[in-house]
């Protein structure tokens, strides 16, 4: 007998919420905001549209299926099975934080602040919550990003992979590229990002931007990534001429550590890296599963 679907609804504390929790109370919240020229009616608002999307999400979600809640920063001790239908209430960057702890399972995304948020990937509202709960079979499954080190560490990310120091602060290493005959330029640098269609329209654009253009970015579903060495340093031991490149399904692009320690983390979340430390080897790539972002 197969089990009934359960909705897991992703939602992260609010800005209110972490206000009175650090002040104690919303007076003392609101007279610290207030010294400082802020009112905190703003962000009370914006944590009463959360509740209400959330609650209203919640009424929306059928009644033979369970259902339960997981804080963002729960995510990484959080058991996801075979039968949940993933209900992202947020922003888009939380979309981003649950991928990398998923295996196939449907995502709705749910914009609780319209206009505040892009909406790439929260693309819906609250009433739509119901309709899309009931058919959640027209999915567009978005290519990832993965790292994978020689010591079995793996790493995969919606957006970006970052690698560097920790810091930020300068990496040394050795770059090489899949069919260059295991020619590896010595680099130091800022780090290496390596992106996807849908970190396209944020750090990987931002870096491509900077650097004129030259390469097509990819779209979300492509599988296809561009990777770019950041701020590389030229000098008798180090290079600077692979800085920038795409990567197709079946390329990788391999990093061989030499500092101390570096690390690498995916769509901004440092707490949660990879750390690599001398003569490590890590190779990058597209990633063989893919979010499956309802509509």
């Amino acid at each position: 007998m197969s089990l009934a679907p359960r909705a897991v609804l992703v939602h992260r504390t609010t800005e209110y919420e972490e206000l009175v929790a650090r002040h104690g109370t919303h007076g003392q919240a609101a007279f610290f905001l207030s010294s400082r020229g802020r009112d905190i009616e703003e962000i009370a608002e914006r944590h009463r549209r959360t509740r209400r999307a959330l609650a209203e999400v919640t009424a929306a979600i059928p009644l033979t299926w369970r259902q339960t809640r997981v804080e963002r920063r729960d995510l990484d001790r959080f058991l996801f099975a075979p039968e949940d239908v993933v209900v992202v209430v947020g922003q888009d960057g939380l979309v981003a934080n649950v991928a990398k702890y998923l295996a196939g399972q449907p995502v709705v995304g749910i914009d609780t602040d319209p206009g505040r948020n892009p909406g790439v990937l929260v693309r819906h509202r609250p009433a739509d919550a119901g309709a899309l709960l009931a058919a959640t079979a027209g999915v567009e499954e978005l290519t990832m990003v993965e790292a994978v080190a020689d010591d079995t560490q793996r790493l995969v990310a919606l957006n970006e992979i970052y690698l560097g120091a920790a810091g930020h602060q300068t990496a040394r290493y050795r770059l090489g590229l899949d069919g260059d005959g295991g020619v590896a330029e010595a680099q130091a640098s800022s780090g290496v990002l390596v992106g996807t269609g849908t970190g396209a329209t944020g750090w990987i654009r931002s870096v491509w931007q900077e650097r004129g253009g030259g390469l097509r970015l990819p779209g979300p579903t492509e599988e296809r990534l561009l990777w770019y060495v950041r701020e590389a340093w030229p000098s008798p031991a180090t290079g600077t001429a692979r800085v920038a490149g795409e990567l197709s399904a079946a390329g990788r692009l391999t990093l061989t550590i030499e500092s101390e320690r570096l690390i690498a983390f995916g769509d901004g979340i440092e707490s949660d890296a990879v750390e690599l430390t001398w003569g490590q080897r890590v190779t990058v790539g597209v990633c063989g599963e893919r979010l499956r972002l309802v509509g």
